[in-house]
């Protein structure tokens, strides 16, 4: 198959695969979504570059790519064989996905308190289908985007997380997807539903892992939906193998009164992509995201950001901060809408890039659109290199060129490391950008020449 010059072709052949015999099928609703997104795949336009949502993102390496469903259940995993990606000193409830498929035995969730259910999609799906078709496709049936359509028609699986109104989690959910090496290339397709009812409050830490140079399609969609006064805390690590393609979609909808905290790390994959769409439905409402992209040879990481002002009273704060050497691409699109009835609306959205050599690249696209009056909104983005004479300080207190990078790039990077609420994810992440910057610097012209295009 010539996927590069017929790519619906390739979204099809996908389509093929999805499960025709299996006893979740036979649910009217979900049968119905798989049956809506077939239809979608034949209609909706393909992402090329002349689309502005893709402008800067070439997909003609995942398109030439034959992924295969992942189907097996690999329940000769063991513990100790999950052991070196754990979280040391964390306490929490612990949910594991391996090739996109839940694993009860190295799960632990055991003695929630009354009103909370942890588990898997699938398990939802066999003991309580009627209340996930409550939540299913709540935010994200609006979708005109063709991976998220194909999401419905082959997921098997995924996280399901609802706390009942005014329960507090005193311990964070944390969720480990480990995807691991197998013959054939795998597409993976988790749909996760995350609901917090009025008055809930919890942490959600997601980890996206992979061994040796796995090659996969991970095409992934998340819905969080936050009634009345409700809190989510959540933090989501991507550090993937440099062959790994990774594509998250998230919406979010959040009712009055509703926080909405969010940090992304983003530190692996060949091609990694998120998109998060924020709703408010109501007022008094406040969503902070925060992120943090390193980008070496051969990837490119991608960041989009749709936040949807609808209704007054509310605010959002957005700020990520990338660090690029080598050939490593970047790309953030951010954009805030401010509808004409969301008065006294507090939005703000900033992008900082740091440039490490003459081949990096990072196109920034901060975009504000206001239609209300009375608002307090503003936007920008920056791209820069090491200041060279905080440089030259370091290298003449006898500091090695490579080290006096990697220190600056830290403190950099600390601004948006610092206010992750788990210390053990913020340790561990220090540790992940210390050794991949290691080796940054050692080479003097490679923190001169850099390229950018910036979009107001």
């Amino acid at each position: 198959m010539t996927t590069t010059t017929q790519p619906r072709q390739w979204f099809l052949q996908l389509l093929q695969h999805a499960p025709g015999a299996d006893a979740d099928v036979a649910l009217p609703w979900l049968r119905k979504a798989r049956a809506h997104a077939a239809d979608a795949l034949a209609k909706l336009p393909l992402p090329d570059r002349k689309q502005e949502a893709w402008r800067y993102t070439n997909i003609d390496g995942l398109l030439q790519t034959n992924f295969t469903p992942s189907r097996e259940e690999l329940v000769a995993l063991q513990a100790e064989d999950i052991e070196s990606w754990l979280l040391e000193a964390t306490q929490s409830y612990r949910v594991v996905f391996a090739n996109g498929r839940f694993l009860p035995a190295l799960s632990h969730f055991m003695n929630l308190p009354e009103g909370v259910v942890i588990g898997s999609v699938r398990q939802a799906l066999s003991r309580d289908p009627h209340a996930l078709a409550i939540w299913f496709g709540q935010t994200a049936n609006h979708s005109d985007d063709v991976f998220t359509a194909l999401n419905p028609a082959l997921c098997n699986d995924g996280l399901y997380v609802h706390v009942k109104p005014g329960v507090t989690l005193a311990r964070p959910i944390e969720v480990l997807y480990l995807n691991l090496e197998v013959d054939a290339p795998l597409l993976i397709q988790p749909r996760n539903v995350v609901v917090l009812e009025r008055g809930a409050r919890a942490q959600l830490l997601e980890r996206y892992m992979s061994t040796g140079e796995s090659n996969y399609f991970h095409n992934g969609v998340s819905e969080i939906l936050l009634e009345d006064n409700a809190s989510l805390t959540h933090l989501r690590l991507q550090q993937e193998s440099r062959q790994a393609y990774h594509r998250q979609q998230s919406f979010l909808a959040q009712g009055a009164q509703s926080q909405y905290d969010f940090t992304n790390l983003s530190l692996g994959g060949k091609w990694a992509r998120h998109d998060l769409q924020v709703r408010f439905q109501a007022e008094q409402a406040k969503c902070q995201t925060r992120g943090l992209y390193l980008v070496g040879d051969g990837q490119l990481q991608d960041h989009h950001l749709n936040i949807l002002h609808t209704k007054p009273g509310n605010s959002s704060d957005h700020h990520y901060k990338g660090i690029l050497y080598g050939k490593g691409r970047g790309v953030f699109d951010g954009r805030i809408l401010v509808g004409k009835e969301a008065q006294h609306t507090s939005a703000r959205l900033v992008n900082n890039n740091l440039l490490l050599s003459r081949e990096a690249e990072i196109d920034t696209k901060p975009q504000l659109e206001i239609h209300a009056d009375a608002v307090s909104c503003s936007h920008g983005t920056t791209v820069s290199q090491l200041d060279p004479e905080q440089l030259f300080y370091l290298r003449s207190r006898g500091i090695a060129t490579s080290l006096a990078t990697q220190l600056l790039c830290e403190g950099f990077a600390a601004e948006i490391l610092t206010t992750l609420a788990l210390p053990s994810v913020q340790g561990y992440a220090n540790r992940i950008i210390q050794k991949l910057l290691h080796h940054v610097g050692d080479n003097r012209e490679h923190i001169h020449y850099a390229t950018a295009t910036t979009q107001p």
